[in-house]
């Protein structure tokens, strides 16, 4: 017991290592990290003016309103940010496979989809983050405890979105480079992730939290930041937890179908 809990602090210490790596590396030119902050936040704002235009006819939608899709924004952004500046990788895994890169990962005693996922940070996440943070504020459900159930809400639709992107980029072990494919679903579920799931009955629901799991990445933490249940955290951390475990054994069984390339290469 006493090893597994040294071995997990090695892992912790080793991957905050890297994010603060990431961090330096971004900082290194600032007028580019604060730009591409603020071109994110701005085109975040441009996106969701037409929430506010289309609640300016409709005030309601089926229980949702215009308060209710800054929560949702919210949730989406933050943890689009999370996992965009912590684990950026996970955008290309696609290319990190097809191109032989992973070899670097194997030649390292460190596990490899960990290590692979977080080695890159994408500094736009940033700008994501604070607007979801912003929105958040916005909403009208801010309380202490409501961040609290914000961080937790955040956290899940986090491990949700990224287990997504390693699930659909480690097609490519069988299908050959499938980014284009990977990019299809990543938007497809960041589209989705933004509407209310009232306005989705049948298969549609079904689908959008089985498949396409936009619904455990934003309605069901939207919900649960607004007003906890037992009924909503246990199955938005039971789907993450599911995913998250079919994410690391479809990776372990497409490495085992891996042909390294001609030379290691370094990841910087």
């Amino acid at each position: 017991m006493e090893g597994k809990k040294n071995s997990v602090r090695r892992e912790l210490k080793f991957l905050f290592a890297i994010w603060k790596a990431n961090l330096q590396s971004a900082m290194e030119y600032r007028v580019a990290f604060i730009s591409q902050i603020l071109g994110m936040m701005l085109n975040n704002a441009f996106y969701f003016l037409f929430w506010v235009i289309f609640f300016e006819r409709f005030k309601e939608v089926r229980g949702w309103g215009l308060q209710d899709m800054f929560l949702v924004f919210g949730i989406t952004a933050t943890s689009f940010g999370v996992t965009a500046f912590l684990f950026g990788n996970a955008f290309s895994l696609s290319e990190v496979i097809a191109q032989g890169r992973l070899d670097y990962y194997l030649s390292m005693p460190r596990p490899v989809l960990l290590h692979a996922v977080s080695a890159r940070s994408i500094p736009s996440g940033m700008g994501d983050l604070i607007y979801g943070l912003t929105s958040y504020l916005l909403s009208g459900y801010f309380s202490w405890s409501g961040l609290g159930r914000f961080a937790v809400g955040v956290t899940l639709a986090s491990v949700t979105f990224a287990s997504f992107l390693i699930i659909v980029h480690s097609l490519t072990f069988w299908l050959g480079n499938a980014s284009a494919l990977a990019r299809l679903l990543m938007n497809a579920i960041l589209t989705f992730a933004l509407y209310p799931i009232t306005l989705f009955n049948g298969p549609a629901k079904f689908l959008l939290f089985t498949i396409v799991p936009a619904a455990l990445m934003g309605s069901v933490p939207a919900s649960l930041a607004r007003d906890l249940t037992w009924q909503n955290l246990g199955g938005l951390s039971l789907g993450a937890a599911i995913l998250l475990g079919l994410a690391m054994v479809v990776f372990r069984l497409g490495l085992r179908r891996y042909e390294s390339g001609s030379a290691i290469q370094i990841e910087v």
